[in-house]
């Protein structure tokens, strides 16, 4: 896939994942009785594919193939275990976030991912109440963020 097509192509996501989360109150929040383990198996060919399928048959499968099988987190219906997970500012940031696709182990592999991430721990240290140590910029900080036993 090429830039083009990649923009293209993006476009009809964002459109498909607007319109599957604005009318998501209209699919059952669990999966019917005919999803049973292995379902998918019949759906979908015994081998893995040698050339690559064309993108409106993988776009076709997303509501054939893995939409039956889904739980509907994000459905106003769903009470359970967790409240929404997602939100459109989110997706956003995970869609900037899978493009820059950062490895950020230390600061030598991504200065701007590992200066965010202290940061922001010291912005929930601080929204916890958590005693100034806690706070990765601070002199009696011995943890930046993170919580040791010593």
């Amino acid at each position: 896939m090429q830039a083009e097509e990649y923009n293209r192509r993006g476009k009809e996501m964002v459109d498909y994942i607007t319109r599957y989360l604005t009318t998501i109150r209209e699919r059952k929040v669990t999966p019917g009785p005919e999803v049973k383990p292995g379902y998918m198996r019949e759906l979908l060919p015994d081998s893995a594919p040698t050339d690559p399928e064309d993108w409106d048959c993988i776009f076709r499968d997303i509501e054939k193939v893995i939409m039956p099988g889904v739980v509907h987190w994000q459905s106003p219906y769903m009470h359970a275990y967790y409240p929404a997970l997602t939100s459109w500012p989110s997706m956003l940031g995970d869609m900037l976030a899978d493009a820059i696709n950062n490895i950020g182990f230390t600061w030598a592999s991504s200065p701007a991912c590992t200066e965010l991430e202290m940061n922001v721990m010291d912005w929930l240290c601080k929204a916890l109440g958590l005693p100034t140590s806690f706070l990765h910029h601070h002199p009696d900080s011995t943890g930046g963020g993170i919580l040791q036993v010593g």
